[in-house]
């Protein structure tokens, strides 16, 4: 009991220094043996996640991607602008392609679909609140789920949406499956798996209905404000830093993870703002020395489980399109189903 206890500890605790030196000898091409430190940290992933390999070969394989994602987790620290810490996750045994195929969804570049983004734009004006974080009230959103690697990333943020906006605007705490349709997840729950089957949602009851669905402006001041009056939203992001993501605010710039590659569903739960932080730009040009900041974010919830980032939540910088999060805010419209009149046509 007390190894699992201290594992992320350790963990935490052996990664530093070891980190660098992988990155020197990753920089130099050393084809010389891993370090006794890097499998000591090996054998503690392997503990905490419940990993284990069919053969010494496959064992050495993830152990060499281990140690390239261990140096790339601090250069992505290094890196990035905001408050974000980088380090071992229960991914750190995966290539990007791997990983990408596993828990993304195909990627998403080039143009936007021509889906209309008017919603209500003569109350645009109105004033957005400093914070905003609807995990406070009882019944909107619901648990953090995990995945596993069925690329359902989509489903899940989809039915998030769907479940807080039931939830605000009627009171009534759902919880729906995301194998299909609008029943609850209690009656036809969530299998995991990547092979397909038949859709059974026809045979369940439905517990919550929808309108129709509409995209919102590309606009965070707009979108901040929908959040604010209406409820979370869907978005899809550029997965690209979130691998080995730990927790804190996440600055990217265009050029380390690219807005208009998006390729992961997730549900917008919140934003606000940090308090102040030591600013990670003074090094850069006209920036002074230990000069500090607060910092404007989203609140943002995954589907990878609540061992991974901030139990299963992560924060994104807000204000500069970080990793594309305007590209396609999506929400449902819900309401109860209307008692259709019979219609007939005049003989």
């Amino acid at each position: 009991m007390a190894i699992t206890v201290y594992l992320p500890c350790l963990l935490v605790l052996s990664m530093g220094g070891l980190a660098q030196g992988i990155k020197s000898s990753l920089r130099s091409q050393d084809p010389g043996p891993q370090p006794l430190e890097l499998k000591q940290a090996f054998t503690l992933f392997q503990s905490q996640y419940n990993r284990s390999y069919s053969n010494p070969e496959e064992y050495a394989r993830r152990l060499d991607i281990f140690a390239h994602n261990l140096a790339q987790a601090q250069q992505l620290e290094e890196e990035d602008l905001g408050t974000a810490e980088f380090g071992v996750t229960p991914f750190s045994d995966l290539t990007e392609e791997e990983f990408g195929r596993l828990y993304g969804h195909r990627r998403m570049d080039g143009e936007v679909p021509k889906v209309g983004r008017e919603v209500g734009s003569e109350e645009w004006g109105e004033s957005v609140p400093p914070t905003c974080d609807w995990r406070k009230l009882d019944g909107v959103i619901s648990s953090v789920k995990k995945q596993e690697s069925c690329s359902c990333c989509w489903a899940m943020a989809a039915a998030g949406n769907i479940e807080a906006l039931w939830g605000i605007k009627y009171r009534q705490s759902v919880e729906l499956s995301v194998q299909g349709g609008l029943a609850s997840e209690k009656d036809y729950p969530f299998q995991g798996q990547v092979k397909p089957h038949r859709c059974l949602a026809k045979k369940h009851k439905k517990v919550a209905w929808i309108q129709d669905f509409i995209m919102l402006p590309d606009n965070e001041q707009k979108i901040a404000w929908y959040l604010a009056t209406q409820g979370p939203i869907t978005v899809t992001i550029n997965m690209k830093l979130l691998k080995l993501y730990k927790k804190g605010v996440i600055e990217a710039t265009p050029t380390s993870c690219d807005p208009f590659l998006v390729d992961h569903s997730v549900l917008l739960v919140g934003f606000g703002k940090s308090e102040s932080v030591a600013d990670r730009r003074a090094g850069a040009a006209g920036a002074q020395p230990q000069s500090r900041r607060s910092i404007p974010f989203w609140i943002l919830k995954n589907s990878w489980g609540t061992k991974w980032g901030e139990k299963g939540y992560f924060r994104l910088y807000r204000g500069n399109n970080t990793c594309g999060i305007t590209k396609y805010p999506l929400t449902a419209r819900v309401d109860q189903p209307a008692k259709k009149r019979p219609v007939s046509c005049p003989p």
